[in-house]
């Protein structure tokens, strides 16, 4: 639940006059607490960035599925090359993704 800044300060302020850094929290406190805005993963925008350079796993895997998909035993799966095509992606990503965390 968010209350008023207002409701906080002067809770604060009652409370713990000697701690002058808390008006300074409280005063950007509206800054993060009442954002508007919906917050953004960068990880599925560097996805999409890094899959063009992953097409030969890609291509493994959709021909895979091809040779698979008369498959009725259940036996048959593409899980290696789903898991190649993804840890080349995941690859790309990292090093990205990492440096923005910095």
């Amino acid at each position: 639940m968010l209350y008023p800044v207002s409701l906080l300060v002067e809770v604060v302020e009652r409370r713990s006059r000697p701690f002058s850094y808390l008006r300074a929290y409280f005063d950007i406190l509206p800054l993060f607490a009442m954002a508007e805005e919906e917050l953004v993963d960068p990880k599925k925008y560097l996805e999409e960035r890094c899959k063009p350079k992953c097409v030969k796993p890609l291509l493994e895997y959709q021909a895979c599925v091809k040779r698979i998909q008369g498959d009725q035993t259940g036996h048959k799966h593409c899980t290696g090359q789903y898991f190649d095509y993804w840890s080349c992606v995941d690859k790309c990503v990292a090093p990205k993704l990492f440096e923005m965390l910095k």
